[in-house]
């Protein structure tokens, strides 16, 4: 029985809704333009139907579906815009009947695709959204055919339905293509820092070997002794400070192998006492001020806070001028322990203020150079013990960082 008008009609709704209802089911890009070609062809009753993509730069379209071509040439076989029947449909946004195509001079033969086998007729309509070109539709026959308005307009419908589902499957997979991609980066960036810093640990065991021998070769009684003794242990508390950067460098990268964490009762000026005197000689140059109530104590683990503050200071004296002061502070506010790092510095501006504890952001100033780890992994550290950090203006210019545990008592 012969496909009347209604018949026609009837088969393209059909696939327009088939078409709209499994685009949003299709498990794979892929599978979606299998969908797209497949329903187009049997909605024309053509023998292949393909679907060419504009290429981001927009210089040509690249085959992206076939049912009758050589599928191998998919993403392979390419038309320059503007030439052959797809580039120029692409070009003129305007469709094209070719009911000879061996005869029709504007026919580009696509290498790696022998179609002079069996292409007869074609119709070719452009898939536009958002008044930009996507793509080309193309329907072809094994034998002569004279596609009517009526196809014309079908295929044309068609088309402008597929254009949004095809743009936005597009768009869907460059992103994810790009989350992958960004997450191998990541991934290798992550590996090669916990490989460099783990072979910082030999090196740092020779030294601490050294130290402790150097220490031995000095007799109690022999001159300046007492000095050297002081220098050996200031020498070893900063092996021991390199020991606990690489963990809170290999804790940012490989979060999951932490340590546990103690949360127990914190002396917090004992800790702040004790990040001080261990920093005494990086903070030579500056004047060190402690201010604020005495006495508190918080819910943290020891050695986690005391890394947090060591970051915190050493960020303090990176960026600080000298002979300025750096100012320790500690407070209660409503049950939770602050303590606040405070420096003469430039500053941070506001729209900063969350972007420096991101990994890698480095803020570069005239006075000093981040790494961008050690805001990242003094935060990464509080957050652990069940706290907060944050930055904020410093009392007459500068910054403050605060980090903010939880108090056992509130005295």
């Amino acid at each position: 029985m012969a496909t009347t008008p209604r018949h026609t009609e009837l088969d393209a709704l059909r696939f327009l809704h088939g078409v709209a209802r499994l685009a949003t089911t299709a498990r794979t890009w892929e599978e979606l333009l299998e969908i797209v070609v497949d329903g187009t062809r049997d909605a024309l009753h053509a023998d292949v139907s393909s679907l060419y993509l504009l290429d981001r730069d927009g210089q040509k379209l690249t085959l992206a579906a076939t049912n009758g071509l050589d599928r191998h040439q998919i993403g392979r076989a390419q038309v320059p815009f503007g030439k052959g029947i797809t580039g120029l449909v692409a070009a003129t946004r305007t469709p094209l009947v070719i009911p000879d195509v061996p005869a029709d001079p504007r026919f580009l033969w696509v290498r790696g695709i022998d179609q002079r086998r069996f292409v007869a007729a074609m119709l070719s309509v452009p898939l536009s959204w958002n008044d930009q070109v996507v793509g080309v539709l193309n329907v072809q026959t094994e034998t002569h055919r004279d596609f009517t308005p009526a196809d014309v307009a079908q295929l044309s419908a068609i088309a402008d339905l597929l254009a949004g589902i095809v743009e936005k499957g597009r768009l869907q997979r460059e992103a994810e293509a790009q989350v992958d991609a960004l997450r191998t980066i990541d991934r290798a960036r992550a590996e090669l820092i916990a490989l460099v810093t783990h072979e910082l640990r030999t090196p740092l065991a020779v030294v601490r070997a050294y130290l402790e021998l150097i220490a031995e070769a000095v007799p109690p009684d022999a001159p300046g002794a007492a000095q050297a003794a002081d220098w050996h242990r200031a020498a070893a508390e900063q092996v021991g400070r390199l020991d606990r950067l690489v963990d809170s460098i290999l804790a940012s990268v490989r979060p999951d192998d932490q340590a546990p964490v103690e949360r127990v009762p914190v002396d917090v000026d004992a800790v702040v006492g004790e990040t001080l005197v261990g920093f005494s000689p990086l903070l030579r140059r500056h004047a060190v001020a402690r201010a604020g109530r005495p006495g508190l104590r918080a819910l943290a683990d020891a050695p986690r806070l005391r890394q947090v503050l060591e970051h915190l200071v050493e960020n303090a004296v990176k960026y600080a001028p000298p002979e300025s002061t750096i100012t320790v502070s500690t407070g209660l506010v409503e049950g939770i322990v602050r303590i606040g790092v405070a420096d003469e510095g430039p500053g941070v501006p506001a729209e900063w203020r969350e972007r420096i504890f991101e990994p890698y952001a480095r803020r570069d100033t005239h006075t000093a150079r981040g790494s961008g780890i050690g805001l990242y992994a003094a935060r990464r550290l509080g957050e652990a013990m069940g706290g907060r950090i944050w930055c904020e203006p410093a009392d007459g210019g500068g910054a403050r960082f605060v980090v903010a545990l939880p108090a056992v008592v509130a005295l």
